[in-house]
């Protein structure tokens, strides 16, 4: 029996199933695309405050979202590294100091009752009395373990990226919530880092800019401003405790030490040990500035765990590895 097919109508799509499908995925991105780009750009164009950084960043999501599936896994991957940078460079928006009383010299006192160094009238904070042996050879230390304290913990990030994701998303997720944490207790205690005092008195002075403190010496035996660069794109001068600084060298340190390699292990708690030398050396830091990022970092990275465990935790983590491998 000869079957004679029925001609194409004029009204019926000739499209294949596959095509179909393709430009379904393109108007999502689009969609998603044009959503995301004004959200962003309306975020920081209005509220914070557009700076070229802002510009350099968009070109670089845009870029790894388009240029295909190896780079969006990518940018699946440093998911939380891109939101920690958008909620603290958000923070200029609602300054601490508009919602609670800025701890100045009553956190100074505090640090000198606890951790000082000498006795009556001579008792110093341990910032103070490491003023008096400062050397040229330590500011180049200091300087120098204060540069790692973001490159380490995004490199290490990027390797385990590569070569232990299931790892990698407990560290960055980890890093995240830390920080999550911290900016929290910026608002819950706002506080002034040791140099403020040196430049403004325990007055309470808004207008109070980023300083790079006892790192300006790092700059000047470089050559280079580089501390000084980095510091006037402060976006949160009382935001002294808990001391972030000290809480990523733990976050790194943690999951190293969970792969039970023991050269690395040390490494790892001596580089920490370095920076939050350097955070009190500096004056960047007083010591119980310190403590408490260490502290923050061990309750985030616990919160993150125990999250981890639960089934909705185990539901998320499927979701992040199927988006990353």
């Amino acid at each position: 029996m000869v079957r004679i097919s029925k001609p194409d109508s004029p009204y019926t799509s000739s499209s294949s199933p596959e095509s179909t499908s393709a430009w379904q995925v393109a108007l999502h991105r689009i969609g998603l695309t044009v959503l995301i780009t004004g959200l962003y750009v309306g975020w920081f164009a209005g509220a914070v405050g557009w700076r070229t950084e802002h510009g350099g960043l968009l070109g670089l999501l845009l870029a790894g979202y388009w240029l295909g599936p190896r780079t969006r896994r990518w940018l699946w991957g440093l998911l939380p590294f891109l939101l920690f940078w958008v909620v603290y460079d958000s923070l200029r928006v609602w300054p601490n100091y508009s919602f609670r009383p800025v701890h100045i010299q009553d956190l100074y006192q505090l640090d000198k009752a606890l951790f000082g160094i000498g006795s009556g009238p001579e008792r110093q904070t341990a910032v103070e009395w490491l003023q008096g042996v400062r050397s040229t050879a330590w500011d180049a230390l200091a300087g120098l373990f204060y540069l790692t304290w973001v490159p380490i913990p995004l490199l290490v990030g990027v390797y385990w990226l590569n070569t232990r994701q299931s790892l990698y998303l407990r560290f960055a997720w980890a890093f995240l919530t830390v920080n999550l944490l911290g900016f929290v207790l910026y608002y819950v205690v706002p506080a002034a880092p040791p140099w403020y005092i040196a430049e403004y008195g325990y007055g309470f002075n808004p207008a109070a800019t980023g300083n790079p403190a006892g790192l300006s010496r790092f700059d000047y035996w470089l050559g280079l401003p580089v501390f000084s660069g980095i510091y006037s794109k402060n976006a949160n001068v009382f935001g002294a405790f808990p001391s972030l600084h000290a809480a990523y060298p733990v976050i790194v340190s943690h999951y190293v030490t969970t792969l039970r390699k023991g050269l690395p292990t040390v490494l790892c708690w001596l580089w920490a040990a370095g920076i939050w030398l350097a955070a009190v050396y500096s004056a960047h830091h007083y010591v119980i500035d310190v403590l408490g990022g260490i502290g923050c970092a061990i309750t985030g990275i616990a919160l993150l765990e125990g999250l981890r465990r639960t089934v909705w935790g185990r539901q998320f983590r499927r979701h992040l590895l199927n988006r990353i491998t």
